[in-house]
């Protein structure tokens, strides 16, 4: 993903994103959803509403709450379109720890969560970091990739299901043929396994990250069937759109061709 070299400086020092930062508030919001999925998979959080679009506007309405207090404060919004290193402030600031599948997990929510951050020009009272590692000796996330992408809590994107069938462009690699288990755009499974996600399973209470109907009654032979105006009507104010059709159709050919291999 070479559009993260291109702003490395600004994610390495916030000070070069935005001058004149002070704080830097960090949120997180609850996405889980429990509905069940019975063909190719898609992950829970682009199985709603595009979440860039729900986070930045309640960090707007933060940031207006702000200003009601004071005025001449400044700050920008960002989510994960901006060179921000959001878990290491999300860490930062006391929301979780960075678990060894490398999303950052919450005590409350598990890894379930966007994040989210405002930086202000001015300075708030810090709340204490989160210093506590709690995966401990727990390997859950590395033992259950099928691409083997998870090692001492490093991810090899190039190995990667969710990054092979959302950034990846061209072919997709043979030598994963037989291991996507249905995902056509992302993937959970280092998270479904994680044990802090199995005790926190609370429903978003966010009805735009439910998932829309096809994608939870839609079959096999419905997604193998999708024209180019079914995935623009589906997926229309979709996280999905930026596989493109293209890419999302390469993704199912992918699996449907490891399926008639197995049967042979």
């Amino acid at each position: 993903m070479h559009w993260m070299e291109k702003r490395q400086d600004e994610r390495g020092d916030i000070l070069k994103y935005f001058p004149g930062a002070k704080t830097v508030i960090s949120v997180g919001m609850n996405y889980y959803n429990d509905f069940d999925v019975d063909s190719y998979k898609i992950s829970r959080y682009a199985r709603g509403d595009d979440y860039h679009n729900i986070i930045k506007k309640k960090l707007f309405r933060l940031l207006e709450f702000v200003q009601s207090f004071e005025s001449k404060v400044k700050g920008v919004v960002c989510i994960d379109t901006s060179p921000v290193m959001e878990k290491v402030w999300a860490q930062r600031a006391g929301l979780g720890w960075q678990g060894k599948h490398t999303n950052l997990i919450t005590s409350d929510y598990g890894s379930w969560i966007f994040l989210g951050e405002l930086v202000l020009d001015i300075e708030l009272e810090p709340d204490a970091p989160f210093e506590q590692d709690l995966c401990g000796t727990c390997t859950a996330c590395e033992d259950a990739c099928p691409t083997q992408a998870l090692s001492d809590g490093i991810l090899d994107s190039n190995k990667c299901i969710s990054y092979l069938t959302i950034e990846h462009r061209g072919e997709l690699p043979a030598e994963f043929q037989g291991k996507f288990d249905n995902w056509i755009y992302g993937c959970d499974i280092c998270q479904e396994v994680c044990p802090w996600n199995h005790k926190s399973q609370t429903q978003t209470e966010k009805s735009g990250f439910y998932p829309r109907k096809e994608i939870t009654t839609w079959k096999n032979k419905d997604w193998d069937s999708m024209s180019e105006d079914d995935f623009r009507n589906l997926f229309k104010g979709s996280a999905v759109k930026r596989t493109k059709f293209s890419g999302l159709k390469r993704n199912i050919k992918f699996i449907r061709n490891a399926e008639s291999f197995t049967k042979k």
